[in-house]
C-alpha cells in the first residue's frame, strides 16, 4: 500500500484563508475559459485524469500572478476577490492577443499601474468597468519598450508565510492526501506545446489525488527542467499555498531552433522535503513531460537585452538564469588529468552570454546567465583585480572547492592541489598578492560536521570570527552561505528560522562594532546553497529544504541591511542537479581526476568554475 504522506504541521490557525485562495484560483478557471474547456475540466476532476485543453493556449498574466500571491492573507472577503480576478480576466481577454504577449512579458516595474498591479486594492472597494480596465491594460502594453527576462516573484515576509501554511497544515482532511497527479491548463500531455521565443509563458496548474480531487494546500516541491540542444534551464514555480501553481518558461529567440523538452516532477509532496528525517519522504515522479517547440518572432535577434553584470544586478533575491551554449565539440573526451579541455582556451564567448573566453571554463561552451552576464577572466585580469585584496570566506566545504578553483584554474597556483578547511593565507605571483581567509562554518570544530549556523553558539568560535573584524585592516569581502550542515542540524523550520535570526544578530553586532570604529564594513556578498544532486536529492539537505533555508537566511539578514550582493549559487546549480555527472551530490567543483565517479570514469567541474567567474565579476566591480 501506498504510503500517505500527513505533511509538516505546527499549531494549527484558521483555515479560511486557504479555502477563499482556492476560491480564487477556482473563478479564475470559470471566467477563463469556453463552455466546452471547463466541461473538460469537470471531467477531469471526476474522473481522476489529466486534463487537457481542447480550447486555445491559456496563460496567465505577471501581474494577475502577483495578486493572487501577495493578496492571499489580505483579502477577507471572497466577493471582493472574486471581482477582482473577474475583471482582470476580462480586461486580458479584450486585449488583441499580440497586446497581451508584451503585457505577460513586461514587468511589473515597467508598466503604469493597472487593474492588476497597485490600482487593483483600489478596485475592490471602487468597482470599476470591464471596458475602463481594457483602456489601462492598452496603456500599460503600450508602455512596453522591450521584452524583460523571466524572474522569480518577490515574496515579502516569506518566513512568515511559510511558518504560517506550516502551522494550518493539518487542520483539514484534505491535508493528509498525497498528490498523484496534476492538472495541467494549457500544458497538452498527448500534444506539442508551440509557443513564441521570448516571451515568457505563465501557466496553472493544480495537484489531485488519486480520487481525482483537487488538493486544498500547497507545499509539493516540484522540480521543473526545460532543455533543448543549446539551453538548460529552471522554469521558476509559484505555490499559491491552495493547492494551486503557476509555471513560467522562457526561451531566447537565438536560441529557438530545435525540440525543447518540458518535465516537472515531484520531488516532495505536503512539505514533507522540510522533515529531519531522510527516509521515505522523496516522491521523485514525473508529473508532466511534454516537447515545446518555440517559434521565432519576425526579428530573431529581439531578445531581452543582457548586459554584463553591474552593482546593482547583484541585488536580486533570486536569480531565473539558463545555461546556454554556442559553440561546443560532439565528441569531449577526458584527458589524462582529468579535464575535458574540449574548445580551445581562447574560444571567445558570443556575446551577450558571457565576456571573454568560453574555453577556459571547460564546459565545451556551456555558460551560465541570469539577468545580466559575467566576465571570465584570464589569469592576468584576475590577478590585476584581486592584487591587495582580503577576501574572507564563511561557510560549507563548497567554498573550500570554489577557492581551489580561483587558485588553480584562474590564478594557475596549480602546485596548490588542497586548501583545508580552516586557513587564513596570503598567495603572491610576481608583484601581486591577495590573502584568502576561510572559516568552515559546518561545525565549530573543523574537523566535524553538521551544526551549521548553530555553530555561531559557541563562545569560542565567536570570538574567533570577531578577531579578523576587530585589527586596523579589515577583510574588502565577506562570502558567505549557510551551508548543507543545517540541513542536517535543525529539527524544524520554524527552528532554523530562529537560528538564522541569532545568526543575524551575531554579525549585525560584528558590523557595528566596526561602524564605531570608523572602519569601512566589507561588502557582504552571500551566495545561496547549492542544489544538492543526484542521490542526494532525497537526503537531508535535499533541495526543497536548502531552497527554504537559503530563503529564510538572506530574509533575516537583509532585515539586519547586512548583504550588499547576492549570488545565487541554488539557480546556477539546478539545471545540473538531477544526477552526479557534474556532483558527488554535495559538491560541484571537485578537483578533475580520471577516477571513477559514480558509474563513469572522471566528472564535469565546470558549475563551479563558472561560480568563480561569477564572484569575480563581482569582487571587480568594488
Amino acid at each position: 500500500m501506498k504510503r500517505v504522506p500527513s505533511g509538516l504541521k505546527v499549531q494549527p490557525l484558521n483555515g479560511l484563508v486557504t479555502f477563499f485562495s482556492f476560491l480564487f484560483v477556482i473563478v479564475l478557471f470559470a471566467w477563463s475559459f469556453d463552455t466546452a474547456t471547463f466541461r473538460n475540466v469537470l471531467d477531469a476532476r471526476r474522473l481522476g485524469r489529466r486534463f487537457e485543453s481542447t480550447s486555445p493556449l491559456v496563460e496567465v498574466p505577471l501581474k494577475l500572478e502577483k495578486i493572487l500571491f501577495q493578496n492571499e492573507t489580505r483579502l477577507g472577503n471572497a466577493s471582493s476577490a472574486v471581482e477582482m480576478v473577474k475583471r482582470a480576466i476580462e480586461a486580458t481577454s479584450a486585449v488583441e492577443r499580440v497586446k497581451q504577449t508584451i503585457e505577460v512579458n513586461s514587468s511589473v516595474e515597467s508598466v503604469k499601474p493597472t487593474i492588476e498591479t497597485e490600482a487593483a486594492a483600489d478596485s475592490v472597494k471602487k468597482p470599476e468597468s470591464a471596458a475602463d480596465s481594457v483602456k489601462k491594460l492598452e496603456s500599460a502594453a503600450g508602455s512596453v519598450k522591450k521584452p524583460e527576462w523571466i524572474r522569480f516573484p518577490d515574496q515579502e515576509n516569506e518566513t512568515e508565510t511559510l511558518l504560517r501554511r506550516l502551522a494550518e497544515n493539518g487542520t483539514k482532511p484534505c491535508h493528509a492526501v498525497a498528490t498523484a497527479r496534476i492538472v495541467g491548463f494549457g500544458l497538452g500531455v498527448d500534444r506539442q506545446l508551440e509557443l513564441q521565443a521570448g516571451v515568457v509563458h505563465r501557466f496553472v496548474f493544480t495537484a489531485y489525488d488519486g480520487n481525482g480531487e483537487p488538493r486544498c494546500s500547497g507545499g509539493d516541491y516540484f522540480e521543473t527542467d526545460l532543455s533543448g540542444p543549446s539551453w538548460k534551464s529552471r522554469p521558476p514555480v509559484t505555490d499559491l499555498g491552495n493547492g494551486s501553481y503557476f509555471l513560467s518558461l522562457q526561451v531566447d529567440p537565438r536560441f529557438a531552433a530545435g525540440l525543447y523538452s518540458l518535465k516537472i516532477i515531484l520531488l516532495f509532496g505536503n512539505y514533507n522535503g522540510l522533515h529531519r528525517r531522510r527516509d521515505g519522504w522523496a516522491r521523485r515522479e514525473e508529473m508532466l513531460s511534454v516537447d515545446v517547440k518555440f517559434v521565432e518572432a519576425q526579428d530573431s535577434t529581439a531578445g531581452p537585452p543582457l548586459k554584463v553584470c553591474s552593482g546593482e544586478d547583484y541585488s536580486a533575491q533570486a536569480w531565473s538564469g539558463r545555461w546556454t551554449r554556442s559553440a561546443h565539440k560532439d565528441t569531449c573526451n577526458i584527458d589524462s588529468a582529468g579535464r575535458f579541455r574540449c574548445l580551445d582556451a581562447e574560444e571567445p564567448c558570443k556575446k551577450p552570454w558571457c565576456d571573454g573566453a568560453v574555453g577556459l571554463l571547460e564546459s565545451n561552451g556551456w555558460v551560465y546567465s541570469a539577468h545580466c552576464s559575467f566576465k571570465i577572466y584570464k589569469p592576468n585580469e584576475a590577478w590585476d583585480c584581486l592584487d591587495g585584496k582580503w577576501l574572507f570566506f564563511w561557510g560549507d566545504s563548497n567554498h573550500v572547492d570554489t577557492i581551489r578553483n580561483l587558485l588553480n584554474f584562474v590564478l594557475e597556483l596549480w602546485d596548490i592541489k588542497a586548501v583545508p578547511r580552516r586557513f587564513d593565507e596570503t598567495f603572491v605571483k610576481g608583484s601581486k598578492r591577495v590573502r584568502i581567509t576561510s572559516i568552515f562554518n559546518g561545525h565549530w570544530n573543523e574537523t566535524l560536521n553538521y551544526q551549521g549556523i548553530h555553530s555561531l553558539t559557541n563562545a569560542d568560535f565567536r570570538d574567533r570570527l570577531r578577531e579578523f573584524f576587530a585589527g586596523d585592516r579589515l577583510p574588502d569581502f565577506m562570502i558567505m552561505n549557510s551551508g548543507l550542515h543545517d540541513g542536517v542540524y535543525w529539527k524544524h523550520v520554524g527552528k532554523f528560522a530562529e537560528g538564522a535570526e541569532e545568526a543575524a544578530e551575531f554579525w549585525d553586532s560584528v558590523m557595528k562594532s566596526v561602524d564605531d570604529r570608523k572602519k569601512k564594513r566589507p561588502v557582504f556578498l552571500y551566495r545561496t546553497t547549492i542544489a544538492t544532486g543526484g542521490y542526494a536529492r532525497s537526503l537531508w539537505y535535499n533541495p526543497h529544504k536548502m531552497e527554504t533555508f537559503n530563503h529564510i537566511l538572506l530574509e533575516k539578514f537583509r532585515e539586519k541591511n547586512l548583504v550588499s550582493m547576492i549570488v545565487d549559487g541554488f539557480d546556477l546549480t539546478y539545471p545540473w542537479h538531477y544526477d552526479n555527472n557534474c556532483s558527488d551530490g554535495v559538491h560541484y567543483g571537485r578537483a578533475p581526476a580520471r577516477t571513477k565517479w559514480h558509474g563513469q570514469i572522471g566528472h564535469q567541474y565546470f558549475v563551479d568554475l563558472m561560480l568563480v567567474h561569477i564572484l569575480l565579476t563581482a569582487i571587480c566591480l568594488v
